[in-house]
C-alpha cells in the first residue's frame, strides 16, 4: 500500500529545516516558532516511518534517507515555483507587465511620469512588485526589474539607465529662517544627513566624500545623521531643518516643483559601473510589453 506523501507545506518546512539544519532559523525562516517545526517533522517522519533528523544537545543532521528526500523536496519545490511562475505569466497575458523595482525609484522617479507610460502604451498594464531584492525571473512572478548595481545578472539583459549623482539639498523654508549657505563651509553650522550604505561591496558617498570634493579635507562625519535608506534623508530634510545628501535622480521632481532646493552645483558621482538598470531575461528581448517598456524608460532617459 502507498504512503500518503506530506503536502506543500510541510514539504517546506522540511525543506527549511535541512537547509539551515536548525529549526529556529527554519521557524524565522517561514513565520513559525520553533516548536511548530519540530512537530512538523515529527509528523512527516512518522506518515513516512523514516527518520530524517538525528538529534543532539547542540545541533541537528540529516540522516542518510532524511538527505535523499531533502534533494528530492528542493529539486519538487523548485520546479513548482518555476511551473507557478510560468503559468501566472501565461494567466496575465502579454497585455500586462509586471516589474519588480526599489520602493526609492517607485515613488521618486517612475511615479511621477507613470501617467506619460500610461499614454504612449494605452494597451498595456504595467503592475509593481516593490522590492529590492534581485528576483529569479524563472521563479518570481516578474518580467522585468529595475535594479542599482554594475549591470551583470546571469541569464539576463541589462539596459544601463543612468548613472547617480548625490547632491546637498535642503526645504525652502531651512533658508527663509536664515542666510542661504554661500560657500561649503557654511554647511558645518547645520544638521547634515546622509545615506549610510553599502551595495554589492561598494560603500554608498556620504558627507566625507562630498566634502572632499568641495575642498574641505579631513571632515569629521561623526556628528551626521546617517539612515539606510534616502527617503529617510528627503523627510528629514523636508521636516526638518536638516541638509540631506541625496540622489539627484530621485529628487528631480520635487526640485523642480520646489519642495527642495539644491546648494552648489557640486556633486559627487558613484563607482563608474554602478548604475540604474532596465534588466530582464535574455528571451524577452522580443516580447511586445518588455520592448515597449525598454523604449518608454530610454526614451524618458533621453529627454533628461
Amino acid at each position: 500500500m502507498q504512503r500518503m506523501l506530506p503536502g506543500t507545506r510541510a514539504l517546506r518546512t522540511f525543506e527549511a529545516a535541512g537547509r539551515h539544519l536548525n529549526f529556529t532559523r527554519a521557524a524565522e525562516e517561514l513565520g513559525l516558532t520553533p516548536a511548530a517545526v519540530s512537530f512538523q517533522i515529527k509528523e512527516i517522519e512518522e506518515q513516512l516511518d523514516i527518520v530524517l533528523f538525528t538529534r543532539t544537545s547542540r545541533r541537528i543532521r540529516l540522516t542518510a534517507a532524511g538527505a535523499v528526500l531533502f534533494e528530492a523536496a528542493s529539486d519538487a519545490l523548485d520546479n513548482l515555483h518555476r511551473a507557478t511562475s510560468r503559468a501566472r505569466k501565461m494567466a496575465r497575458g502579454t497585455a500586462h507587465l509586471r516589474l519588480s523595482l526599489g520602493a526609492r525609484f517607485a515613488s521618486h522617479w517612475l511615479l511621477p511620469r507613470l501617467s506619460r507610460f500610461r499614454e504612449a502604451n494605452p494597451g498595456l498594464e504595467l503592475t509593481f512588485d516593490i522590492t529590492d531584492r534581485v528576483r529569479d525571473f524563472d521563479i518570481d512572478d516578474v518580467d522585468a526589474a529595475i535594479r542599482f548595481g554594475h549591470g551583470r545578472y546571469p541569464g539576463t539583459r541589462s539596459e544601463r539607465l543612468f548613472d547617480t549623482v548625490v547632491i546637498p539639498v535642503c526645504s525652502p523654508q531651512l533658508l527663509e529662517t536664515g542666510p542661504a549657505p554661500q560657500e561649503a563651509r557654511d554647511l558645518l553650522h547645520h544638521t547634515l544627513c546622509h545615506v549610510d550604505c553599502q551595495i554589492e561591496g561598494m560603500v554608498w558617498p556620504g558627507w566625507a566624500t562630498w566634502m572632499a570634493a568641495a575642498g574641505i579635507d579631513n571632515f569629521d562625519d561623526s556628528r551626521c545623521l546617517s539612515f539606510t535608506d534616502s527617503s529617510h534623508v528627503i523627510q528629514a530634510v523636508t521636516d526638518g531643518n536638516a541638509i540631506g545628501l541625496v540622489e539627484l535622480a530621485m529628487v528631480e521632481n520635487d526640485l523642480a516643483q520646489g519642495r527642495l532646493v539644491r546648494l552648489f552645483d557640486i556633486g559627487v558621482s558613484v563607482a563608474d559601473e554602478y548604475a540604474y538598470y532596465l534588466v530582464y531575461p535574455e528571451g524577452s528581448r522580443e516580447t511586445p510589453g518588455v520592448q515597449a517598456l525598454r523604449t518608454w524608460m530610454l526614451r524618458e532617459v533621453s529627454r533628461e
